[in-house]
């Protein structure tokens, strides 16, 4: 080759070196301060609580003697995605919602676990510090495999279980026993993740993309880059051991409401059979033109139907 091919070859190698240095500059995505995001979502600081090490955002609303009801978001998500559904039952029920370790304004977990069993021993040391002795559990998505593993082993704690399409059963990448297929590339996540490219993985969780506003992509987007967020949420991927559920839903003695959009991008309305069979007493109650995220896309006709149930089930259990 000439001294001339040569310099070229080496001119372009440099701009294709300058091109890929660009976009990683322009994709690369920073933690935001907590103190900012701190100061955009904190309500008051009062609701920030170390619970077992864990600096964890709590909001605690509603008439401390009644009857409590304790939220549970799923993965990626904050306390926020309950906002409609906490404002509705504080009239007259005591809510209890928190961000997971990791997510949200919560910290990560110093302990560095993720496990839903070290998920349950805060939400139950929270519980606790509360003073909250027995609760309605409502949890969406991965809260709500917590939401009913935490109703299979704390029988006595849990009232009334609502499951709002939850995860549990194995599904690709997720086998009963062993830990989860995460894909190398979701690690450039703790570096690349600009605002687009998480609405573009946000908008099958909805049936009607016009429920993914600006102002809750921001949130979503905001929250993620919460320091050391980006790193649980991995953690918490990759910590992930299914087991077969079906033994633990046996075991669930609170009644029990399934609410699922039958629009569900994320895990398929028809998975709802599979609790049914498994929970004694258990009914499921489908949202038609729903998707994955009922307590946002719809939160009046999913709130209703929360209140339907916990009315009817009280009914049943004095008659």
């Amino acid at each position: 080759m000439t001294k001339a091919g040569m310099s070229f070859l080496g001119a372009m190698a440099f701009v294709a070196l300058l091109l890929v240095l660009a976009i990683a500059f322009a994709l690369w995505t920073p933690d935001k301060p907590r103190a900012e995001l701190e100061g955009k979502y904190l309500r008051d600081p009062s609701d920030i609580r170390q619970v077992l090490g864990v600096r964890l955002h709590v909001r605690d609303s509603g008439p401390r003697e009644a009857p409590a009801v304790l939220l549970l978001h799923g993965f990626g998500s904050s306390l926020q995605t309950w906002d409609a559904w906490a404002a509705d039952f504080s009239k007259d029920m005591r809510v209890v919602r928190l961000d997971l370790p990791g997510s949200g304004l919560s910290s990560p977990d110093p302990t560095g676990d993720y496990s839903d069993t070290r998920s349950m021993a805060v939400i139950l040391a929270l519980l606790d510090q509360l003073g909250i002795q027995r609760t309605t559990v409502i949890g969406n998505s991965i809260g709500g495999r917590i939401a009913w593993t935490f109703a299979a082993r704390q029988m006595g704690r849990v009232s009334h279980l609502v499951l709002v399409s939850p995860d549990g059963f194995a599904s690709p990448g997720f086998a009963y026993g062993r830990a989860a297929d995460v894909p190398a590339t979701l690690g450039l996540m703790r570096y690349v993740l600009p605002r687009w490219l998480l609405r573009m993985s946000l908008v099958d969780a909805y049936a009607n993309p016009a429920a993914l506003t600006p102002e809750r992509a921001q949130r979503y987007h905001d929250l993620m880059l919460a320091p050391g967020s980006r790193d649980a949420l991995l953690a918490r991927m990759q910590q992930t051991v299914l087991v077969d559920p079906v033994p633990l839903l046996h075991a669930i003695a609170a009644p029990t409401l399934l609410l699922w959009g039958r629009k569900d991008g994320m895990i398929p309305f028809d998975n709802a059979q599979d609790y049914l069979s498994a929970i004694p007493n258990s009914r499921l109650v489908p949202l038609d033109g729903v998707g994955h995220l009922p307590q946002e896309e719809a939160p009046e006709r999913s709130a209703a139907v929360v209140r339907t149930f916990l009315r009817e089930t009280d009914k049943e259990a004095k008659a």
